[in-house]
């Protein structure tokens, strides 16, 4: 009797899938970054696009191949902090997945904060994208925004780049 509890008891612990949380979701801290704009700044706003892959098709229309993809934020201004105002996740069907900020973050000159959508968070599909939302200082450059995306399995390995495009 015994050993039927023990067994039942490791069936059901290895039964149990405890719920994964995406990194891509924590991985910076977005509230040490918030900022006030004062409306009274003369500030330039804008939006990119950013397509990002969590698949690709592999062989034919019905097999995907998952991919992990990194989200570079970056500030190519020497002098002058840009500031990102909202930056959301949409699937394939556009459909928002998630919004990782929705206030103002500062990057400072020449930083790069990231956003790592995990290979395991399938929810983009093969035409997932992002919307960035931002502000920069009159004469200051905007964000330079890129995704970069890889997959390794054995000795092979997959990986090309998209760059954010100035929708308005």
């Amino acid at each position: 009797m015994y050993r039927f509890f023990l067994v039942f008891a490791f069936i059901i612990l290895l039964s149990c899938k405890e719920e994964k949380e995406y990194s891509s979701v924590n991985l910076v801290n977005w509230e040490k970054r918030k900022v006030n704009l004062n409306s009274k700044d003369s500030l330039q706003e804008g939006s990119t696009y950013l397509s990002v892959y969590s698949q690709i098709y592999s062989l034919d229309e019905h097999r995907t191949h998952d991919l992990t993809a990194t989200v570079s934020i970056r500030n190519i201004n020497k002098k002058d902090s840009v500031f990102i105002v909202k930056a959301e996740y949409f699937d394939t069907h556009g459909n928002s997945i998630r919004t990782y900020f929705d206030y103002p973050i500062y990057i400072q000159p020449l930083e790069t904060v990231e956003i790592i959508i995990d290979e395991v968070d399938k929810e983009g599909g093969t035409g997932a994208n992002f919307i960035f939302d931002w502000k920069v200082k009159q004469a200051v450059h905007e964000p330079y925004i890129e995704g970069i995306m890889i997959s390794t399995s054995g000795q092979q390995g997959l990986s090309f780049t998209t760059q954010g495009i100035k929708i308005n």
